[in-house]
């Protein structure tokens, strides 16, 4: 009565359309079988001139016609019944019901062809004829019974989380393409993850397994490779991105117009790697090179010391390690300026090494603060001050380390425009605390010197980047547009990024990046990720049943496009982000939830033929000890010369500050006699 139609007429309708079919059905029954109700004496002559005059219409022209038109009102009548709603009906049953009944229904008409009894044909067809009909009767019961229109059994909101996904390929000279697969509602389409800009920074993020490598890194290098970048990669689990990066560059090599060279740096395979000096006295232009240098070296040994920058006793051991490359620097214009001379010589006593710093007047407001605390015997506190770097380095203290950071093969200006260069750095993940401060030093060197105007364009691809310590890295991203270098920072989730930079650092370096490509993460680098990636209007419906009406209300609603819950699920290959575009290059769809092709046979097959990186030089253990021993000669005899020197000149040292003379106030010990060392050539680059 709500909708103002009169229930009671219209059942009423429904019961009229019915008794038409069955008596369009019985009078049917009473032409085609008269024989048998004649035999029976069911007849009368009454009847007969009554139905007589009703089989002159065309209606009881045959079998079929009458049979068909009863079926019609049944079928009206059904579609005017209101059942009470069962949503445990379900179509199948519905369907057989119907399909059998109506072969029933039409096919009795076979009946007539036995060869039998009238009585008996009559029965047998008005049997099955009447079966069929109360089967269509009850399927068409049941349908008016059946929800037409489900509860949603989208369990997880799939198809509402989804959204329209850039299908169009978009290229540049820089660019970056992935193609991938995405869903839209229930259809699968083919999109593209389009990098167009890679200068704003690129964070792959990634649990371990997520594919953050095998879908995303190796074409990062095979791409900028093939459009003519110079690249640096840091390897966490070397070989196995070094071994792509050479093999790519043997199949791209011919496209440079300036033929670029391969180097290496690794401390576990002697043989295929070169010697770098990060301490190379020509890029040091001034002392806070060295401030820089050694801020970076106590942070890759001391992890805890990010989060304590400014402290006294975080603060002194850099000073004193400044204080020590400097003076190294300046000393015969830096012929000692190594990492491994800075080691050795820290090892020397406080009389005889205060004595010989001292005469350096850059950095005598360095080491002043020791100077002190030696001189009034507060050696707790110059422990304390000192002990820290010196503990800290003896750990770098290896004749394989030495070798490879006292050579000069080559520089770390990889992007420099008359010799390009691809660099490699393999870390290893059980020695990552010792390696990871070394390569540390070096990838900081390396920014310097490449983030630089008028210089090529560079590709800086760092796995596993929380491994290393990069100070300034919020700088190289905010920089590194302008001066074309792409840097790629690959991490395993948003907290091991806090954990190794601090909460302010991690949150500067995640939000800073314009490109995120993030796999299965979980926890608050799940919440991150999608609180950025916003929100989508998404359909929702609410239904409800009673015995005999159901009720659907539907509307739009802004959700997560994708949640958190989804970000945790994603299986290996299947990525989110957000990308970014270029003024002259709109990309409207930035947004992806997609799965990455790879073409596994095809890569498989490369892999296979894949060259090893070859030797550099075979080096023996004897060429190794004779480098190791030779720093520590050299250390020795610099220091014995600087005393000699101080002891020779003492009416100089009369002349000087009473506290000088005290510091100078050391035993003259005689130059300790050593062999002569036979020197090393320089391995030539590959």
């Amino acid at each position: 009565m709500n909708t103002g139609e009169d229930l009671t007429a219209l059942r009423k309708i429904v019961d009229f359309t019915r008794y038409i079919s069955i008596f369009i059905l019985s009078l049917h029954f009473y032409l085609s079988c008269y024989v048998a109700f004649e035999s029976w004496g069911w007849t009368s002559q009454i009847t007969n001139r009554i139905i007589a005059n009703i089989a002159k219409t065309w209606v009881f022209s045959g079998f079929i016609v009458a049979k068909f038109l009863a079926l019609i009102c049944l079928i009206i009548s059904v579609f005017g019944i209101k059942g009470k709603i069962d949503e445990a009906i379900r179509i199948r049953k519905i369907v057989v019901y119907l399909m059998v009944g109506v072969f029933l229904y039409f096919s009795s008409v076979g009946c007539f062809y036995l060869n039998a009894a009238a009585e008996l044909v009559t029965v047998t067809y008005i049997g099955s004829t009447l079966l069929g009909y109360l089967l269509i009767l009850s399927g068409g019961s049941r349908l008016s019974r059946l929800i037409k229109d489900r509860l949603n059994t989208d369990v997880f909101n799939s198809e509402n989380e989804t959204f329209p996904q850039q299908e169009q390929l978009l290229e540049n000279e820089y660019s970056i393409n992935l193609p991938a697969k995405y869903r839209l509602k229930d259809q699968i389409r083919a999109s593209w993850i389009n990098i167009i800009n890679p200068f704003r920074g690129i964070l792959i993020a990634g649990s371990p397994g997520a594919g953050k490598s095998y879908f995303v890194i190796r074409h990062i290098i095979d791409q900028h490779l093939a459009k003519g970048f110079s690249m640096f990669v840091y390897d966490f689990k070397y070989d196995d991105l070094s071994k792509i990066t050479y093999n790519k560059l043997l199949k791209y090599y011919p496209r440079y117009q300036i033929k670029p060279k391969f180097y290496i740096i690794n401390f576990d395979d002697l043989s295929r790697t070169h010697r770098c000096n990060p301490l190379d006295p020509v890029s040091m232009e001034d002392i806070t090179d060295a401030t820089e240098a050694s801020r970076t070296i106590m942070m890759g040994l001391n992890r805890d010391w990010i989060k304590k920058q400014g402290d006294f006793f975080v603060e002194s051991p850099i000073n004193f390690l400044t204080s020590i490359i400097w003076y190294l620097r300046c000393y015969e214009n830096g012929k000692y300026c190594t990492l491994p001379h800075v080691i050795e010589l820290m090892q020397v006593n406080y009389d005889q090494l205060f004595a010989i710093l001292v005469t350096c007047e850059e950095i005598q407001v360095l080491i002043n603060p020791f100077i002190s605390a030696y001189q009034n015997n507060a050696k707790a506190q110059l422990e304390g001050q000192i002990a820290s770097a010196k503990i800290g380095l003896a750990r770098l203290a290896s004749p394989q380390l030495y070798y490879v950071l006292s050579g000069n093969d080559f520089t770390l200006d990889l992007n420099n425009p008359l010799e390009p260069k691809i660099v490699c750095m393999g870390n290893n993940p059980q020695k990552q605390q010792t390696y990871g401060a070394v390569l540390s030093l070096y990838i900081s060197k390396m920014i310097k010197l490449v983030n630089r105007k008028g210089q090529l364009k560079s590709s800086l691809v760092f796995d596993e980047f929380p491994s290393i310590f990069l100070n300034g890295t919020d700088s190289l991203l905010a920089t590194c547009r302008s001066n074309l270098i792409s840097v790629s920072l690959a991490v395993q989730s948003l907290e091991q990024i806090r954990k190794d930079y601090g909460t302010e650092q991690a949150a500067v370096i995640t939000g800073i990046v314009g490109n995120i490509i993030s796999g299965q993460v979980t926890g608050d680098t799940a919440k991150k990720f999608s609180e950025n990636f916003g929100r989508i209007m998404q359909d929702r419906e609410t239904k409800s049943f009673s015995s005999t009406e159901l009720s659907i209300s539907k509307s739009l609603q802004l959700e997560s496009a994708i949640p958190a819950s989804k970000i945790a699920t994603l299986s290996s290959g299947e990525f989110v982000g957000i990308l970014s575009d270029n003024p002259d290059q709109k990309m409207k769809l930035k947004m992806f939830h997609c799965e990455i092709q790879n073409d596994h046979k095809a890569i498989k097959q490369e892999e296979a033929v894949y060259q090893m990186i070859p030797v550099v030089e075979n080096v023996t253990s004897f060429d190794v000890e004779q480098v190791y021993q030779k720093i520590k000669t050299q250390i020795r005899d610099l220091v014995a010369t600087e005393l000699q020197k101080l002891t020779d000149q003492p009416s100089a040292v009369d002349k000087e500050p009473e506290e000088k003379q005290e510091v100078k106030a050391v035993v003259n010990r005689p130059k300790r006699q050593n062999k002569p060392k036979k020197s090393l050539d320089q391995i030539n680059p590959i």
